[in-house]
C-alpha cells in the first residue's frame, strides 16, 4: 500500500512539472481583457503565446505584462529602427507606413512619449490595432523583447459578434 501511495505522488509531481514545463516556460495562455485590439483580438478571446523565440518581425502579435495586465500589441519597428508619428501617420526609418488591415488613424498622444524613438538593441514598439484610444508603446515607451511572454501563436475566440 504504502508503494502505491509513493508511485501516486510521483506520477503526480511528474504530471505537474511537465504542466509548469509546459505553461510556465514554453506557453503563455491567457484570457484577453480590452477592445484595444479590435478588430483581430476581442474581449474574452484566449491568448497563446509560445515564449522560446523572441525573434519578433514587423506586424507580429506580442503578449507582454503592462501595468500589471497581461495584453498583446502589434510589432510596428525593431531595434535600430526611428519610429516617428506625425500629422500623416507613421513613419519607420523615415518612411510611411500604409498598413491595410488598421482601421484607424495612427497619431501621437499629448501625454505619451517624445517622437521621434530610436530603438535600442533587444528592443521593440508596439501599437494596439485600435490606434485612437490604446495604451500601447507610444504611452509606455518601447519594450524590451526579454520582458514579453511571446508571439501570439493562437487566438481562440470565446465570443461571437
Amino acid at each position: 500500500m504504502k508503494r502505491k501511495i509513493i508511485f501516486l505522488i510521483t506520477k503526480a509531481g511528474v504530471l505537474i512539472l511537465i504542466l509548469w514545463l509546459l505553461f510556465g516556460v514554453c506557453f503563455s495562455i491567457f484570457q484577453n481583457n480590452d477592445e484595444e485590439m479590435k478588430p483581430a483580438i476581442r474581449q474574452g478571446d484566449l491568448i497563446v503565446s509560445y515564449q522560446l523565440n523572441k525573434n519578433y518581425v514587423f506586424h507580429d502579435l506580442v503578449a507582454i505584462v503592462q501595468d500589471g495586465k497581461k495584453q498583446v500589441g502589434r510589432v510596428v519597428a525593431v531595434e535600430g529602427d526611428i519610429v516617428d508619428i506625425d500629422g500623416e501617420g507613421l513613419k519607420i526609418n523615415g518612411m510611411y507606413v500604409q498598413e491595410s488591415d488598421i482601421p484607424e488613424k495612427t497619431e501621437r498622444y499629448a501625454e505619451g512619449i517624445s517622437f521621434p524613438v530610436t530603438l535600442k538593441k533587444g528592443e521593440i514598439f508596439l501599437l494596439k490595432d485600435a490606434r485612437e484610444h490604446a495604451t500601447d508603446s507610444r504611452i509606455y515607451g518601447a519594450v524590451n523583447k526579454k520582458d514579453t511572454l511571446g508571439k501570439v501563436i493562437t487566438l481562440i475566440r470565446r465570443n461571437r459578434l
